[in-house]
Order: C-alpha cells, then sequence, then structure tokens
C-alpha cells in the first residue's frame, strides 16, 4: 500500500470518527434542548389559588370552581380533541377515574375541551366513552385564567383552591403519570373502587 492510500485511508478514518462524535453530540444536546424546554413550558402557579372559572357543560349548564369548593378536590385537565398527546392523557385518567372514584369519593375530574367546535369534543368524550365530566371552553377563557402553555395540561385544585399539582405534555409513561395523581390526590393506587355507571360527559358532583 503507498503512502498516498494509508494517507487516504487514515484520513477517513478521522472523519468517519469526527461524524460519529458530531452524531453522538447532537444526539446530547437536543436532548438537553427538550429537557430545559419541558422545564420551562412546565406551569409556575403552584401552591396559587386556582381561578375561580366557570364553564358550559353539554347539557347546557354551567359548572364552576366554586361548586367544589370545600367538598372535592379537582382534577382539571385541558384538552382538545385534535391534539394527539392530550388522547393519551384522557386515556390515563380515565382509567383512573374507572379504578378509584366513586359517587362518595372526595375528588373529581373535569376535562376542560379547547375545541371551538364543541360538537368535535362531545363526540371524542362519547366515541372514548370518557367517564368523567367535560365541560367547553373554545375561546380558551378558562384556560388563560390557568395561565396554561399547552396541550394537555393538567391541574390538581384542592378543597381551599389551591393548586397542588400541575404538569403540562404527556410523556406516555402511564405508571408515573397514575403514581403522581394518585399521591396530588391522597389515593391508594393499591384499592381498586367499584364504579358504577359513568358521567358521560355530564358535569356533576
Amino acid at each position: 500500500m503507498t503512502d498516498d492510500a494509508i494517507e487516504r485511508r487514515g484520513t477517513s478514518a478521522l472523519a468517519i470518527l469526527l461524524i460519529a462524535a458530531l452524531a453522538v453530540f447532537t444526539v446530547f444536546i437536543t436532548g438537553r434542548a427538550r429537557k430545559l424546554e419541558t422545564r420551562l413550558m412546565q406551569p409556575t402557579n403552584v401552591q396559587t389559588q386556582a381561578p375561580n372559572f366557570w364553564a358550559a357543560a353539554p347539557d347546557g349548564r354551567t359548572v364552576s370552581l366554586s361548586d367544589f369548593r370545600g367538598k372535592q378536590k379537582l382534577v382539571v385537565v385541558f384538552w382538545a380533541s385534535w391534539c394527539q398527546p392530550c388522547h393519551l392523557e384522557l386515556a390515563s385518567l380515565n382509567y383512573f377515574y374507572q379504578q378509584h372514584h366513586t359517587a362518595s369519593s372526595d375528588f373529581e375530574i373535569l376535562a376542560i375541551s379547547e375545541d371551538t367546535d364543541t360538537a368535535a369534543a362531545t363526540g371524542y368524550a362519547t366515541s372514548h366513552k370518557l367517564h368523567f365530566p367535560i365541560l367547553f371552553d373554545p375561546s380558551e377563557r378558562v384556560a388563560d385564567s390557568f395561565e396554561y402553555k399547552g396541550l394537555p395540561t393538567i391541574y390538581v385544585v384542592d378543597k381551599a383552591g389551591t393548586i397542588t399539582y400541575a404538569h403540562v405534555g404527556f410523556n406516555g409513561d402511564v405508571s408515573l403519570k397514575q403514581t403522581d395523581l394518585a399521591r396530588a390526590l391522597g389515593v391508594d393506587l393499591n384499592v381498586k373502587q367499584n364504579v358504577e355507571g359513568g358521567s358521560d360527559g355530564n358535569a356533576g358532583h
């Protein structure tokens, strides 16, 4: 092998190593950037008073935060039928609700839709058999009052009206989501409740 061939082979090997190193660095930086973006997106209003919102239910009734004050903790989730991560969030919440909610539970879940077409929200809730109440917020008035930063966003509000937990997005870890929610609500995941019927999208308590 000539000296030129050896030099070319060495140059090629070095180029491959540099490309590989650059690829690893790019993946690392991208991952760090995504983690930073996720942290920046997270709500900053935990341990503050939740706004006293009101929103319409499918049956035309108006439901407000004050309806639950002193009675039940609230899980408020902002979602939309066109939001793919919201589908995962709602499925996780639906399973949690079916396992741990009864008529005598001290918590309720309110799924507030940001769909401009309320029929799309109702259709999604019906077709996916959501057992917890849904509400409509087509103008994003309620979501804006919570200063939400994306869909889905979930809040837990205690009986005194204080936001005790908040999270933006769904990372696909259903077990972690269930654990976080149970901890925020004081629910024992080892105790399953017998759920009879469901709300079929009608807000009530």
